[in-house]
């Protein structure tokens, strides 16, 4: 078993979690982060601003990234019909 941490991260804000979570391999974990993932991301995308990040990452026991899911809205010159 390892042990993980999440990290959230929004703008300015960023914050990983204090207590570890404890999984039996890296494929339990990456399972874990998408349930908890889809679980937030009807709730962010709602109030997502053009051009603005939310990013949730899963890190080892020493703090390093292991995986990544990003939610970005941009702008991109697209004009409404």
């Amino acid at each position: 078993m390892s042990l993980y941490f999440f990290r959230i991260s929004t703008g300015r804000y960023s914050g990983a979690a204090d207590q570890p979570y404890e999984f039996e391999d890296r494929a339990a974990a990456w399972n874990e982060m998408t349930e908890v993932c889809a679980n937030l991301l009807g709730g962010i995308a709602r109030s997502l601003k053009p051009n603005a990040e939310w990013c949730m990452e899963l890190l080892d026991e020493n703090k390093k990234p292991v995986f990544r899911i990003s939610l970005v809205g941009e702008s991109a010159g697209c004009k409404a019909s």
